[in-house]
Order: structure tokens, then C-alpha cells, then sequence
């Protein structure tokens, strides 16, 4: 299995960060544009549709059809931990049906003072058999710019930046474990 993390800090509180990510707003507000992302429902825990929070048993069915050309993929994730400890929170999203064997985003924030430290892990697997691995590799391709762009807009939107969000990232590490300080 391939794993791909990035990680940011963030000059906003903890509690800010953490409350901007466990709403369905912050995934649509993180998500670029030409991923034509389309969520088409949201499922709380207890069945109500359309929860202000997104808690641990929660699940998103979304769409996405990148550049608006690429074929349509149907996603949905759920919501399979959410943990809270001093100066720590996390919560981890699987995909429980869409384009991959394997799909689990762990999304840690370590709170700093008045800063906040962001992880993104996704430990991902494409169903090609053998040519898997080979796939798996080259999914940093996509993952890359797409995550850039989350990292960007989390810190602009939560630390009031008006820098563009197309503006190149200065990434300190590999692809595989960029950290985003822009």
C-alpha cells in the first residue's frame, strides 16, 4: 500500500482549525475547482441528513469529474474516527465504495501556541492487480496539487492571507512527505 502525507502550519488556534475541518463546508471550501467536486449527500451517524458536524459515523456521497472532461467517479467516505486529547485532534475518513481498493485519510492538527500544526496521510491502493504498485506511484501525480491547494486554502481562509492560491509551494521534502509552509 502507498502512503502520501503533506503537512502545514497554520497561524490560527487549534479549536479554529479543527472546527473549520469537521464541517462539510471546509471540505467543499478546500476542494479545487477543477475537481468538479459535486457532494450529493451527507449522512449523520444517527441518519439525520445533512449535519452541522461531521462525527465519527458520518458518511459523504460525493462526485467528481476533474478539468470537467475526465469520466465521472462516484465517491463515499465515512467518517471512522474522531479523537480529541490536549492539543490534538484527529479524524480519520475511508472510502467505502469509489475508484480505489483502499482509501484511508488520516487528517491530524497539532495545536503550537497559537498555531496549529496540519497533517494530511492518505494510505491509498488502486484495484490494478499487479500493476498496481506502479499506479500507486503514480497517483502522487494527482495527489499533489490537490492537497497544495487544500494546505493553501486552509491557511488563507483561517489566517485571513490574501495571497493567491495558485502561487508555487515551497516544499521542504519529497512529494511523499511535503510540507507546505507557504
Amino acid at each position: 500500500m502507498a502512503t502520501y502525507s503533506r503537512r502545514t502550519r497554520i497561524a490560527a488556534p487549534l479549536e479554529a482549525v479543527w472546527a473549520f475541518h469537521g464541517q462539510i463546508d471546509g471540505l467543499e471550501a478546500l476542494t479545487p475547482g477543477w475537481m468538479g467536486l459535486r457532494v450529493e449527500g451527507v449522512v449523520g451517524p444517527d441518519g439525520d441528513a445533512a449535519p452541522a458536524e461531521l462525527f465519527e459515523g458520518s458518511e459523504i456521497s460525493m462526485a467528481s469529474r476533474p478539468f470537467g472532461v475526465a469520466p465521472e467517479s462516484r465517491w463515499r467516505s465515512r467518517i471512522v474516527a474522531r479523537e480529541r486529547d490536549d492539543g490534538y485532534r484527529l479524524f480519520r475518513d475511508d472510502m467505502v465504495g469509489g475508484p480505489f481498493s483502499v482509501w484511508v485519510h488520516t487528517h491530524e492538527f497539532y495545536g503550537d501556541g497559537d498555531e496549529t500544526v496540519m497533517i494530511d496521510t492518505v494510505e491509498y491502493e488502486f484495484p490494478a492487480g499487479a500493476v498496481g504498485p506502479l499506479v500507486d506511484r503514480l497517483a502522487v501525480v494527482g495527489f499533489e496539487p490537490m492537497f497544495r491547494y487544500r494546505h493553501r486554502q486552509t491557511k488563507a481562509l483561517l489566517e485571513g492571507d490574501s495571497s493567491p492560491d495558485w502561487m508555487p509551494a515551497v516544499d521542504r521534502d519529497t512529494p511523499e512527505a511535503a510540507e507546505d509552509n507557504t
